[in-house]
């Protein structure tokens, strides 16, 4: 009796440490993914993306993300000034009929204390690839009234708009440039665990 008491805890044990590990998708309606950039010197505009999809592993034991994949609709910027927006579609800025996505590709995780701190990869803008740095901060898991398990996150990088070609700027007559080269990058929102469906559900 005293073995199988041990085995059904040492079992209990490793599927509650296991019930988050899995694949899972970004929430779109319940993520954001925006930027902020320096205008006129004096402000911030602040903009995001309405169009975006993406998945990864998580291992909720470790704290590692692996194969994260993440595609932005380069069309689909909006700042809340449709002439800004359209500027901003244009070849001075993304050219969406040339550069449709922005994609970021995960390499390694870093963790403290079996959470995500830091997820490093592959980011392309414009067709041209450079490696950053998000930095995470893992707000926890739960299971919605649906019975659906979610995890909510928040991350963020600063990139320079010039590594990737979006060169374009004006000068002002008082000094300085209409809008700054640093742009903040902020995502915020939840991921849902996919389920695997049975062979007769297929």
């Amino acid at each position: 009796m005293k073995i199988r008491r041990v085995l059904l805890m040492a079992a209990s044990l490793v599927i509650s440490s296991n019930v988050w590990a899995g694949r899972y998708k970004i929430d779109e309606s319940h993520t954001q993914v925006g930027f902020k950039i320096k205008h006129l010197v004096i402000s911030t505009v602040s903009g995001r993306f309405n169009k975006f999809s993406g998945d990864f592993d998580f291992d909720p034991k470790k704290g590692e993300v692996t194969g994260l994949s993440v595609e932005i609709e380069t069309s689909s910027i909006d700042t809340n000034e449709l002439d800004r927006d359209k500027h901003l579609r244009s070849a001075d800025f993304f050219d969406v009929e040339k550069f449709p996505k922005i994609t970021f590709v995960s390499k390694k995780t870093i963790t403290k204390e079996n959470k995500p701190t830091k997820i490093e990869g592959d980011l392309t803008i414009h067709g041209v690839q450079k490696p950053v740095t998000l930095v995470v901060d893992y707000k926890g898991s739960t299971i919605d009234p649906w019975g659906n398990e979610r995890i909510a996150f928040e991350a963020s990088t600063q990139v320079n708009r010039k590594d990737f070609g979006l060169k374009w700027n004006k000068n002002l007559d008082k000094g300085g440039v209409m809008i700054a080269d640093e742009v903040k990058i902020l995502i915020e929102g939840e991921a849902l665990k996919q389920t695997l469906k049975k062979e007769n559900e297929k």
